[in-house]
């Protein structure tokens, strides 16, 4: 079971799946979005995700063209998921949000071209975009 909070308390959500993937997105809308240099992304099936407490969001559009709704508590401002057009059937938690991170372990990078040049490779697997 995931399960994990904004920074206030308001918004809390959990999961009783398996995270599909966890990877670390170096993008720059991620990076504005968490406020450093890279997001750490857990992701997993949508139908899995309950939520308690009002979400807020915001669209942007990927490179890709793509667009990913972004969902923050409207009361301390946390990102707690990335919702890609690309795919409703899965929702990525920002892993800093779960209430235990001691399971995270990346499986690989995406986006390493807009990578801060500061960061060190972290995962084996690194994408210069996004591999799917």
């Amino acid at each position: 079971m995931l399960e994990g909070q904004c920074l206030c308390g308001q918004v809390s959500y959990s999961s009783n799946a398996d995270p599909l993937a966890t990877m670390i997105c170096h993008c720059k809308n991620c990076q504005r979005q968490s406020g450093a240099a890279y997001s750490v992304n857990v992701v997993v099936p949508a139908n899995t995700v309950t939520t308690k407490g009002e979400l807020k969001s915001f669209v942007d559009q990927a490179d890709s063209g793509n667009t990913v709704e972004r969902q923050f508590c409207g009361t301390c401002g946390s990102p707690i998921f990335s919702m890609p057009s690309s795919n409703a059937d899965i929702a990525i938690i920002k892993g800093g949000t779960l209430n235990d991170t001691s399971s995270l372990q990346p499986g690989g990078e995406v986006w390493c071209d807009s990578a801060q040049a500061w960061v060190k490779p972290i995962a084996e697997a690194r994408f210069p975009k996004n591999p799917g």
